[in-house]
Parts: structure tokens; sequence; C-alpha cells
């Protein structure tokens, strides 16, 4: 595989945004050797949902469209990073607030760190910001059976 490839898509803001964000990056991450239908592809997956979520809803009409972009450098280590142009940064909730929302970024970086990786949030210099992840590259050897059992 090359040394770096990368990826990238932009959307509008709007909830119809979310599945076509977690479908490119699935796909591209098919198409760089990760299956589908892998314990890391559906991680990925829920990050990305969770990301791209973030940036249609927290925006506020701020950020008509977002930018999903994907990397994996040297075959090590995945980025993937969702960029608006809402210059609010996600704020933290306290744990005692009960609501239906805001944990997002939790999940985010609970998931991410469960995997290895690390939560990055970063201003853009248009004045909006990207908020990224970075896993290390782990594509199974071989596929997995629906029954968890490698083929041979």
């Amino acid at each position: 595989m090359a040394d770096h490839l990368e990826a990238s898509v932009t959307l509008p803001s709007d909830p119809a945004s979310v599945s076509a964000a977690r479908a490119y990056v699935v796909g591209t991450l098919a198409e760089w050797g990760l299956p589908a239908d892998t314990e890391v592809s559906d991680t990925i997956r829920l990050i990305i949902s969770e990301l791209a979520t973030n940036a249609v809803q927290h925006t506020l009409g701020q950020s008509p469209t977002f930018t999903v972009d994907v990397a994996l450098d040297r075959d090590e280590h995945l980025r993937i990073g969702v960029t608006d142009s809402h210059p609010r940064f996600p704020r933290r909730l306290p744990a005692a607030v009960q609501q239906d929302n805001g944990r997002g970024l939790v999940i985010i970086r609970w998931l991410t760190a469960e995997c290895g990786g690390r939560l990055r949030i970063r201003p853009t210099r248009e004045g909006g910001k990207t908020i990224s992840i970075e896993l290390p590259w782990t594509v199974p050897a071989r596929p997995v059976t629906a029954a968890g059992q490698q083929e041979p």
C-alpha cells in the first residue's frame, strides 16, 4: 500500500448527511483493506456518526457544510476528522447535568482510547474547528466468518 492515502468529502449540514458521512468513511476504509464487518469498523462507524451528528446539530446554522477527511499514514495511523466553520468549540457538560444529549465527545473519547487512539480538537485558519481521531491501523490478516472464527 502507499505511504499515504487521503480521502475527503464535503456534505451539507443536514441530518441526512450523517449516514452519508458514515457510508463514505466505511467505504473508503474497505477500499484501503478494512472489511466493513469487523469490530474496528463498527467502532469507527459509531465514532463518525457522533462526529457528523455534532457537526450538524451543534453548529446552529452557522456552518452550512462540514468536511470529513480520512488519512492513512504508512499503514500505521488512521486519522479521521470532521471540520465545520462554527467558531465555538465543544464544551464538556458537568456529570450532574441531566440532558438527553451533549455526551457525544465523551463517547468518542472513550471509544478512541479503547482502540489505543486519541482525540484532538484544533481551530482552523478560517475560524472553525476540526475534531479528529487518530487510531492505530489494524487490519485483520484474514476475514472473520459469521461464527467469529478467522478463515484459513
